[in-house]
């Protein structure tokens, strides 16, 4: 039986428009546009100027031939152009392409052919490694140079490629200021496209949409209790998820972004003090960075700071520290795969009241869903049916709801993979617990969380394997007090080889980017099961104790 209240009201002009965060900017800029959008450094960019400046960029890639769905890629620092690029670039209908700035040239020139980059916009810093990486790739994008004035050290060109660049600023000027900008054509349509770390092979490219972009960038003001022109301190990358949507979330809110070029204590301070700062993100090693600052470096704060954590539970010292220091922490939880943060620790005023070691519990769980999330489970992949409510069974976390990715970029299989079941299966095995909070037990491809990077075992194990005297290699998480986890190395030597730590080091700085490369090498006997299969496991207990501190 047909549905009577359907008959004859259909969409239209009036009623329907696609959703899309581009469409908060331009609120912001008509309601308050003489707020202050944007500081970084001596810059002051209000609202109205931030809209045009957006709207130029659009045009000016328009007019290089920038249509619906094609890439632009950008390798900024957190500057006022990487969030000019969040809008401008799909303001044209075009895909932005987000590229992490610590990735070596061979990586990031896949990404620049795997997703068909047509215009690349670079820091001036960074410039020599897109140039190697534009060395190694097939397609050749125009290039646009950004000259951060914050960025005050001279970059020097890779001389074996002649390529013509363009000035970022002398771009935009070129572009109308009052550029029609597209709405998408469907809610559905890509807004990014921002690669994986490539656990198994080549990095898959994350495709997300402009309705869930919409939706987890309010998620985020809703989750946070983010009020009406708070101020956001950029220490997540830009382009980690997109700053996990928060440079949409900003202009939801009429709020201030304070750039930040670098990640050190002094400036963090100042600005938190200088700026009344209200919110920012980071993995817990940006934590230890401020608490362990000298005092000369540190600031009093004279209002409560959100600070938002993701990766591995900050640990119960540092938790409080800051809170001492006037900090209020929260433990998120998601995937580039789910926008960002998709699960948050919601903690209950009750939980205050209970131990330190109660409360250190408490905080290691990843928590429930975000509220534009529909559905959130721990279930087991073999039958797909939850497992018990008991804290003890593990299962797979899945997601599934409106915050997760449109799909992996020309990678059918994996796609199909990825949402075998009608759930978007995350890798990660967890129990859930009898009040609905879910905790992640293990990582079931081994991922390391390093600084809140993540790197694959199985990557740099393919590294160590090719060097001739490697004859077994396995690779694990180890504790720092720094980065919170590193790789470690296990190595059997092959049996006619010698090969010693400073050796293998050198080998991994010369095939993976620096974070990556192991913090210790222990050379012994790797433990198997009778199948021949590595137990990881075994090798986990015997790191746990080390805690490199190097």
């Amino acid at each position: 039986m047909s549905n009577p209240y359907n008959t004859d009201l259909d969409r239209n002009p009036a009623n329907y428009q696609p959703l899309t965060p581009l469409s908060f900017l331009e609120r912001a800029a008509s309601v308050f546009p003489k707020h202050v959008a944007i500081i970084h450094g001596e810059l002051r960019r209000i609202y109205a100027d931030f809209y045009t400046r957006s709207r130029q960029l659009a045009s000016a890639l328009s007019q290089r031939g920038i249509n619906r769905g094609d890439t632009v890629s950008v390798l900024l620092a957190n500057t006022p152009a990487m969030l000019e690029c969040h809008y401008g670039v799909p303001m044209c209908g075009g895909v932005l392409h987000s590229i992490n700035t610590r990735l070596d040239a061979a990586v990031i020139a896949f990404q620049l052919d795997h997703a068909g980059a047509k215009v690349a916009i670079v820091d001036r810093e960074f410039m020599p490694l897109m140039q190697q990486a534009l060395a190694l790739a097939t397609v050749a994008p125009t290039l646009v140079q950004y000259d951060d004035p914050e960025y005050s050290q001279p970059a020097q060109l890779v001389d074996s490629l002649d390529v013509d660049t363009l000035d970022y600023e002398k771009m935009l000027s070129q572009g109308d200021a009052e550029f029609d900008w597209l709405m998408p054509e469907d809610e559905w349509d890509a807004i990014s496209i921002n690669y994986t770390s490539g656990t198994t092979g080549d990095p898959k490219g994350v495709v997300s949409h402009h309705r869930g972009a919409y939706l987890l960038a309010q998620g985020n003001a809703l989750t946070t209790s983010m009020a009406k022109h708070s101020v956001y301190l950029w220490t997540l990358p830009m382009f980690h998820c997109n700053g996990w949507c928060f440079p949409w979330t900003l202009s939801a809110v009429i709020g201030t972004h304070v750039c930040l070029r670098q990640v050190r204590a002094e400036p963090i301070w100042n600005a938190l003090a200088d700026h009344g700062v209200t919110h920012l993100c980071g993995a817990p090693i940006v934590m230890s960075l401020m608490i362990s600052a000298p005092d000369s470096e540190k600031r009093d704060l004279d209002h409560a700071v959100q600070f938002l954590t993701a990766a591995s539970p900050p640990p119960q010292k540092l938790l409080a520290d800051m809170k001492s220091a006037g900090f209020d922490v929260t433990h998120l939880y998601g995937l580039t795969e789910t926008y960002g943060p998709a699960v948050v620790n919601d903690w209950h005023q009750e939980w205050s009241d209970l131990s330190p070691d109660q409360q250190a519990s408490l905080k290691a769980r990843q928590g429930v869903r975000y509220l534009p999330l529909e559905q959130l489970d721990v279930i087991n992949p073999e039958t797909m049916t939850p497992v018990p409510r008991d804290g003890e069974t593990l299962g797979e976390v899945m997601f599934r709801g409106n915050v997760v990715m449109k799909g992996y970029f020309r990678n059918p299989k994996a796609t199909k993979e990825a949402f075998a079941g009608g759930w978007f299966h995350s890798g990660d095995l967890g129990v859930m617990h009898p009040d609905g909070y879910i905790e992640l037990k293990d990582r079931s491809k081994d991922i390391i969380i390093s600084g809140g990077e993540n790197i694959s075992s199985i990557e740099v194990e393919e590294i160590l394997y090719r060097h001739p005297a490697v004859a077994v290699v396995a690779v694990v998480a180890m504790p720092h007090k720094k980065w919170g986890e590193t790789p470690c190395a296990f190595v059997e030597v092959a049996s006619d080889k010698n090969v010693n730590e400073e050796t293998l080091n050198d080998w991994c700085r010369a095939h993976l980017a620096a974070y990556k490369v192991p913090k210790k090498f222990i050379f012994t006997s790797i433990p198997r099961t009778s199948t021949g299969k590595i137990q990881k496991f075994v090798l986990r207990e015997q790191v746990v104790n080390l805690n490199d501190e190097e």
